[in-house]
């Protein structure tokens, strides 16, 4: 079993730097759920209808990166010891730029614009290329104990996941706005597996390693789980930019299907063992475990499914299967987890930094105080709530768009109104102690 990890607070990155980054995220979930329910419905829930293409975009660039690349500012310091010293003149675009970009695919996506795709390729060039490069300069600076754990390991590889994923992704907007020409399937492919299960999946994996055990109290990870992570997955990742025939393709699917599977399961049950089960963020995260779990094994079976039908599936199935995968991945396996993290992680600053900044001796809020756990629950049961109807959209588009559309915008929106509250009252506590005259 592993030990736990020593926390290095001192070296945390100011409010400012990790609250710009997160605080205006959930907004963007607010849009991609509006975009959603409202926008153009033709060839949903068809992975590759325009809407679709500008929702997911809108949710992974508007919402989760920003959240992602704070979360990273935050760990690199704390748990690595090493900051990330371009992270504070990075920060205050990361959430204005990462909208910009997903608005202009968007707006390629919706209306054929290649403006707009020329305008995502550019600001992604710069954004995300300086974000890359500061977090590989922290990664080269890290100094690793003789066993890192699966958590250092992820840190000192993710400006690698990212950069692969924001390479392809410039290659795929290059193409449509008409400046070269690529394989579209097999770049997309690429994207897909890399954006997906490169990025998000081991970075959901790298941090859950490092703060489930510490917040809900679960047991801590295996030495075989440390030690086969994260690059056990990113080395068959790196396989399939090799040119495989389809029995290999086939054959490393399974395999990395296999491997997703077993690390969600893994995990559904050392969650299922947490001491804080009545945490209002411990079912997102069971969720979050569940989702990848059978959004694999549902892999799987396609994978295989053309060798042991006699008829090649319906197209309601070919698209419900490709629409099941991915909100099991996005939405279950990415969303709920920043939700529980941001729920929790925010006031958690927000409580670091008040001890810090204010006097000895005067009391400082608990976390629960700053945002009480019933909201966080009503949020969770909404979120919920979104997560159902959106599995469900396949049968019923035309309605249950609607339904998964606006749930999700509420609970996004609800989450962002109460961060703003949890602010508020850091800024509030901050004036009071450090203003108030003495008696």
């Amino acid at each position: 079993m592993s030990v736990p990890k020593i926390l290095n607070y001192e070296l945390a990155p100011s409010p400012a730097t990790i609250f710009g980054c997160l605080l205006p995220a959930p907004w963007l979930g607010v849009v991609a759920g509006l975009l959603l329910a409202f926008g153009p419905e033709a060839g949903l829930p068809n992975r590759f209808s325009p809407l679709v293409l500008a929702v997911t975009h809108v949710l992974v660039l508007g919402m989760l990166e920003p959240i992602m690349v704070g979360a990273l500012f935050q760990l690199f310091p704390v748990v690595a010891g090493q900051v990330v010293r371009p992270a504070k003149w990075i920060a205050p675009f990361v959430a204005l730029g990462s909208t910009v970009i997903a608005a202009g695919l968007s707006t390629g996506f919706l209306h054929g614009n290649t403006a707009g795709f020329t305008v995502a390729l550019l600001l992604a060039l710069i954004l995300y290329g300086a974000i890359v490069l500061a977090l590989a300069q922290a990664a080269w600076q890290m100094v690793l104990p003789p066993t890192p754990d699966a958590t250092l390991k992820t840190l000192r590889g993710i400006a690698l996941a990212l950069g692969l994923v924001v390479a392809l992704g410039v290659g795929l907007a290059g193409a449509l706005a008409g400046w070269w020409s690529v394989d579209i399937a097999y770049v997309l492919r690429l994207h897909v597996a890399w954006g997906l299960v490169g990025w998000i999946a081991v970075l959901v994996l790298g941090v859950g390693t490092t703060v489930v055990p510490m917040f809900w109290q679960t047991p801590r990870p295996t030495s075989t789980w440390h030690r086969r992570l994260p690059w056990d997955i990113w080395l068959g990742l790196f396989i399939l930019f090799l040119p495989l025939s389809d029995t290999l393709a086939k054959l490393l699917l399974t395999a990395l299907s296999l491997l997703v599977s077993l690390l969600a399961f893994r995990a559904v049950r050392a969650l299922l063992q947490a001491k804080r089960r009545f945490d209002p963020a411990w079912p997102l995260w069971l969720t979050c475990a569940l989702s990848w779990g059978i959004a694999a094994f549902i892999l799987l079976i396609q994978t295989h499914l053309e060798d042991l039908l006699t008829q090649p599936l319906t197209s309601f199935w070919q698209q419900a299967i490709l629409w099941w995968i991915g909100v099991l991945c996005l939405v279950g396996g990415a969303v709920m987890p920043v939700n529980a993290m941001l729920g929790k992680i925010i006031p958690f600053l927000i409580f670091l930094h008040l001890r810090r900044q204010i006097p000895m001796g005067t009391r400082v809020p608990s976390m629960q105080v700053v945002l009480p756990p019933v909201r966080l629950r009503w949020q969770a049961y909404m979120l919920g709530f979104s997560f159902v109807c959106l599995l469900l959209l396949p049968v019923a588009p035309d309605i249950l768009r609607y339904w998964g559309g606006l749930s999700f915008a509420l609970s996004q929106g609800a989450l962002a109104v109460f961060l703003l509250h949890s602010l508020a009252r850091y800024r509030k506590e901050l004036k009071v102690s450090l203003f108030s005259k003495p008696i």
